[in-house]
């Protein structure tokens, strides 16, 4: 693309000035998206106002809206009115200075501290514990099989010990499914808003994420499988307990209708499932309803200790080989330590009593925020996080978190977890696992209703 010689010109962002093949308002999308997945360009930062940019590379002012258009389709950018166009917040957001963490969905981290502790001194000193540094048994080791097997039927999950593996935690699971199970340019349908480090996935494998509306009790069946023809998806993304960022919980009867559109329209189906409390007696997981189509996640291992990365997968026998080998070639295996010390938590008991006493304290959290929020959207009252709507606040997230870390109190804003752009369903995640303690929970809660009512 034809560049002008004046190099001093002030423009926050330019495209590398580089000769390119193709449409050239695909080339300066593709230069955003490329800046904005390496971090060249983070979140919140403002692009060149459009005119600008067009009179600085010598081309018409419509390519440069064009590729704009591509970036806010693909929801990498929003634009407000008067302002400009600035890169969407996707990654998970982290406490301000001075501000109480409710952005953050930390799992109340020092309850289980130190049994977790204990099951690491436990695991250290066994006479075989040195063999844990090794590449030894790609898939897991006995001992860390079994637990997993034992904690999949825990949850509902009757796979075989052919169907299952240890990952290095679930972000590491969702790589090694998208990656081994889907082609570029495949379709796959999820909530309107969902789990931002699966939209940030999805753009690395590039593969096109399809937004599908949902209600209270979760995505719309009838709307799954108009999109699913529409535009030939080859799998769905559900997260059936407390989905993130909505803390919406599927209803039995929801869980049947998707699992018979998954199964009627092909899809695979992903369930990264995630809860603090055993399953009710008879409830049935969607890998139960959707046998050899889908690929189970145990969401909750990363409750139990965060900073673990280690958890459990169970997927069809037919895609094994795929998924096995995609966790060989994305990082060997799961820490062998890390995945050790989660099996012997599992099988010791220790992680049933800490996920007890966090379910406990989430009850609690709710407690306190639905006394600050009365009409917030009620939830299954064990979530971590919880949603108040902001409607029509949608491409201001930014602002809105910067006003409410200034407030005292950090939180996620929607945008960050938006799939469709322009949504007018907008709202914020307020983490309840994170703060220090009750009392800084409520302040910060209050903090944040004061902030809120003030908001322009």
């Amino acid at each position: 693309m034809p560049v002008n010689t004046f190099e001093d010109h002030p423009l926050p962002w330019t495209p590398p000035r580089t000769p390119v093949e193709g449409p050239v308002y695909l080339a300066i999308a593709a230069a955003i998206e490329e800046d904005i997945l390496s971090g060249a360009l983070s979140a919140g930062a403002k692009l060149p106002p459009q005119r600008e940019l067009a009179d600085f590379l010598d081309i018409d002012f419509t390519t440069v809206t064009r590729a704009y258009n591509v970036c806010r389709e693909k929801g990498l950018v929003y634009g407000v009115t008067g302002r400009g166009t600035f890169v969407a917040s996707h990654p998970a957001c982290g406490e301000g200075a001075g501000a109480v963490d409710c952005g953050v969905v930390q799992a109340f981290p020092e309850t289980g501290a130190r049994e977790m502790l204990d099951a690491a001194r436990d695991v250290i000193s066994r006479p075989s514990s040195a063999g844990l540094f090794s590449y030894r048994e790609r898939d897991g080791s006995a001992f860390a099989r079994s637990a997993g097997l034992a904690w999949l039927h825990r949850n509902g999950v009757d796979a075989k010990a052919s169907q299952m593996a240890v990952f290095p935690g679930a972000q590491g699971a969702l790589s090694a499914v998208l990656l081994s199970l889907f082609k570029v340019g495949d379709c796959v349908a999820v909530d309107e808003f969902t789990y931002a480090n699966f939209i940030s996935l999805a753009r690395l494998a590039r593969l096109r994420l399809v937004p599908v509306p949902s209600d209270e009790e979760g995505m719309s069946p009838d709307a799954l499988e108009e999109a699913a023809r529409k535009h030939r998806a080859k799998g769905v993304f559900l997260m059936p307990h407390c989905a993130n960022p909505t803390a919406r919980t599927l209803s039995a009867r929801r869980m049947d209708a998707l699992a018979d559109v998954a199964a009627g329209c092909g899809l695979l189906a992903i369930e990264d499932d995630a809860r603090l409390s055993l399953p009710a007696k008879g409830e049935r997981t969607l890998f139960a309803r959707l046998p050899g189509r889908t690929v189970h996640i145990s969401g909750t291992t990363r409750y139990i200790a965060g900073g673990l990365r280690a958890t459990f997968m169970a997927f069809p026998e037919k895609h094994a080989r795929k998924v096995l080998d995609a966790l060989h070639h994305l990082a060997i295996k799961a820490g062998a330590l890390d995945a050790e010390i989660l099996a012997e938590t599992v099988a010791s008991g220790r992680a049933a009593r800490i996920l007890a006493a966090k379910a406990a304290k989430a009850r609690e959290a709710n407690r306190i925020f639905d006394g600050v929020f009365p009409g917030a959207p009620r939830s299954d009252g064990e979530a971590l996080f919880r949603r108040l709507p902001l409607p029509g606040t949608y491409g201001r997230g930014v602002e809105i978190e910067r006003l409410c870390r200034e407030g005292g109190v950090a939180v996620c804003h929607s945008d960050r977890f938006c799939v469709r752009p322009g949504s007018k369903d907008s709202f914020l995640r307020v983490s309840l696992s994170s703060a220090p303690s009750r009392s800084s929970l409520r302040h910060a809660l209050e903090s944040l209703a004061g902030v809120l009512s003030a908001m322009p």
